[in-house]
């Protein structure tokens, strides 16, 4: 009888731990070295743009942006969360965004996401679970108010690093119009996009889990109008590769394709790294640079082209209106991340 009683006890715990056993691990810790990043963009923006419930302009805003791809070297199959160190506790810290890239070819998509300001991270779960030696590609965006204004504006920024990185970009946009930039450690790369925008730029190989990045950034800037605000204002290059600055960063992302019904929504307050494309552009069109996680090398969708009577003036009108548009498509692309220069030419010298 005694026998049989421990029989149905040691039944009774294997069946129970067999439900408890699965949940324990899918709940495990993020261990951020069994996560090493094969690439980070960082790009640090002061007064590029605002979010609709910003306080006052007279308060500028620091944007932050950082584009990652991570590696699940854990051993297994990860279906916990995501933790990215962010400077939560800094004043009028606000994350905008987080969005992750599930598949090739495909766009970014929003994720729910929660901040913890004692830990000092953001945190969110992924779509699905990461594969074992499977990379996985995200974007956060978040605003502070740590700009100092006196007779000159300044902020320091600091990039908390928990896990290897192989390459690391940091990118920082000067606010249009601003003077006597100073940037310590000194840049050793700097550029100016086709809107004079001064850009200055880092790279970095193998950098390990701890190294942390500090910059401390000063410049002179007179007003309290946004680059965003000011490129719009601006008159594009006369160039049909090139498009006009029409509303919003999001405005811009947005209406960009032709079928917005399939792009996931991205609210006002967090589209602005992904809506960046006309700033963008003067750096990484003149350096090429590999490392943007968001690269997808995807070709355009062309027209299809159909065999058909002579074109009337009409038709070739509206030909040469939509093969603009393509052109248009495909700068936007590029600028964007969703294609790289040497695909862009490509597709261009099929619509020349």
């Amino acid at each position: 009888m005694c026998k049989k009683k421990w029989l149905a006890l040691f039944i009774t715990a294997s069946f129970v731990s067999s439900f408890i056993l699965p949940k324990a691990s899918a709940e495990t810790a993020f261990q951020a070295e069994k996560f090493p990043m094969k690439e980070m963009q960082v790009q640090v923006m002061p007064e590029f743009d605002y979010p609709e419930d910003w306080e006052s302009k007279d308060v500028p805003s620091l944007l932050v942006g950082q584009y990652g791809t991570i590696t699940n070297k854990s051993g297994q199959d990860y279906d916990g969360k995501i933790e990215i160190s962010v400077p939560a506790n800094d004043k009028g810290f606000e994350a905008a965004l987080v969005a992750e890239f599930p598949e090739e070819n495909k766009p970014e998509v929003q994720r729910p996401f929660d901040v913890d300001k004692e830990k000092g991270i953001i945190s969110w779960k992924p779509a699905k679970p990461i594969k074992n030696n499977e990379a996985y590609k995200f974007v956060i965006e978040y605003y502070t108010k740590t700009i100092d204004v006196k007779d000159k504006k300044s902020f320091t920024y600091q990039l908390i690093n928990k896990a290897d990185i192989d390459l690391l970009d940091v990118v920082f946009y000067a606010p249009m119009n601003a003077k006597e930039i100073q940037l310590e450690p000194k840049a050793p790369n700097n550029s100016k996009n086709e809107y004079g925008e001064e850009l200055y730029y880092y790279q970095y190989k193998n950098v390990k889990a701890g190294e942390n990045m500090n910059y401390t950034f000063t410049y002179k800037k007179d007003g309290t109008e946004s680059t965003m605000e000011a490129i719009n204002k601006a008159q594009p290059p006369n160039d049909e590769n090139h498009t006009g600055v029409n509303g919003t960063a999001t405005d811009q992302v947005l209406n960009g394709g032709k079928d917005n019904s399939k792009r996931p929504l991205i609210g006002v307050g967090g589209a602005s790294i992904i809506g960046i494309a006309i700033i963008i552009a003067g750096l990484f069109v003149y350096l090429g640079l590999k490392g943007n996680p968001k690269s997808s090398h995807t070709a355009a969708k062309g027209s299809k082209h159909i065999k058909q009577q002579p074109k009337k003036p009409t038709e070739k009108r509206d030909n040469k209106v939509a093969n603009a548009e393509e052109k248009k498509e495909l700068r936007k692309k590029l600028l964007t991340g969703k294609i790289d220069q040497e695909m862009y030419e490509e597709e261009m010298k099929k619509l020349i």
